[in-house]
This record gives structure tokens, C-alpha cells and sequence, in this order.
């Protein structure tokens, strides 16, 4: 239950990220949903793969390579899923950081109400 409102609370995060930014579109609430799911999916399988190839370059930057591979996991995601568009990896940068923002704010609020 926990991790439906986890996503649920992602997808909300999605929606009103693609109102604010002009580089990011999604179609409509269930595009943002399956948005929330593949975003988790590609975090749970890709990103671990992505951080021990990228290992040398993240430990050269002190761990700023690992913002760029958030935002390639948000072009992925922009590849996978029809309704949702991202114009570039600037954007792609800008809207994975805003949305770990409004994760951790959205998240601390649920797990808040314990």
C-alpha cells in the first residue's frame, strides 16, 4: 500500500513538473503514472548497472556523474513511455533534480502521518 502511494505521489510530482517546465510535456495523469512506474523500475534495475560502469568517472567528480545518470534514466523513461517528453538532457537534468526535490518533500510527508 505504501508503495502505490509512493508512486502515486511520483506521478503528482510529474504532473506538475511537466506544467512548470517548458522542456518537459506529459499527456495526462495515467501517462504520469506509468511515468512514476518506469522511473522506479529504471532506478531499481539500470541505475545500480549504470553507477559500478561509471564508477572511475563518479569517484573523479565526487559523485556529480551521478546527477547525469539520473537524467539519462529520465531520457530513458522519455523513450519508453509514449505520452511523456522530454526535449534534452538539460531538461532532463533540471527535471530529475526538481523531482527528487518534490520526492523527498512528498515522502517525508507520508511517512509524517505514521
Amino acid at each position: 500500500m505504501k508503495l502505490l502511494l509512493k508512486l502515486l505521489l511520483t506521478a503528482v510530482a510529474v504532473v506538475l513538473l511537466a506544467k512548470l517546465l517548458p522542456g518537459v510535456s506529459v499527456a495526462g495523469y495515467v501517462s504520469a503514472i506509468i511515468v512514476a512506474v518506469v522511473i522506479a523500475l529504471l532506478r531499481f534495475i539500470v541505475k545500480p548497472i549504470l553507477v559500478i560502469l561509471t564508477l572511475p568517472v563518479t569517484i573523479i567528480t565526487l559523485g556529480l556523474f551521478l546527477l547525469i545518470i539520473n537524467a539519462f534514466i529520465i531520457l530513458m523513461a522519455d523513450y519508453f513511455v509514449g505520452g511523456f517528453e522530454v526535449r534534452n538532457i538539460w531538461w532532463a537534468l533540471l527535471f530529475s533534480l526538481l523531482l527528487s526535490f518534490l520526492q523527498s518533500i512528498l515522502h517525508s510527508l507520508l511517512d509524517d502521518k505514521k
